[in-house]
């Protein structure tokens, strides 16, 4: 049964919300992941917000551009946690999807990270969940452990070659 939903409203959000899936996938966190327009297929969204808690899940990640409406309507429709993912858009940087996100009305919260932060989100949905599993948390700390050590590892490689032959 999985326990995170990925929801993006078209493909071309794919890229961002792999990131989200494989962070998921390295924390052996189970996800579904879909792709529903809140626009196109109305009905469709709210079939798929209405029984995301009975079928398991606890978090959503919503990915959204240009008009970002799909993580508000989660939060809208879904009683626990949604974050959502500003998706970097040509015509405003991603500016317009931050801002849609963000400004959620009292009482429909949203979690939101970075603009095209989908690595971010799965920390963050992962967070959440290792509030109540201890083996989650477990790995959440041998995660950031890893990461420390892969920034020492750089360290030492600039301090043995210097600036000019890093690469």
């Amino acid at each position: 049964m999985a326990k995170v939903g990925i929801v993006m409203g078209s493909d071309s959000d794919m890229p961002v919300m792999a990131k989200a899936a494989d962070i998921l996938e390295k924390l052996g966190i189970s996800y579904e992941m879909s792709i529903i327009s809140a626009h196109r297929e109305p009905d469709v969204f709210f079939e798929y917000a209405k029984s995301a808690e009975e079928k398991g899940l606890k978090v959503i990640i919503a990915g959204a551009g240009m008009a970002a409406h799909l993580p508000g309507m989660c939060a809208a429709i879904f009683p626990m946690p949604v974050i959502g993912i500003p998706m970097h858009t040509t015509s405003l940087g991603g500016r317009d999807s931050l801002y849609s996100i963000v400004q959620m009305p009292t009482g429909i919260p949203v979690a939101t990270v970075a603009i095209n932060g989908g690595a971010n989100a799965a920390l963050l949905a992962a967070k959440i969940l290792a509030v109540s599993d201890a083996e989650l948390l477990s790995r959440l700390k041998e995660y950031t452990k890893e990461l420390k050590e892969q920034v020492q590892a750089k360290d030492a490689r600039l301090q043995e070659t210097g600036y000019k032959n890093y690469q």
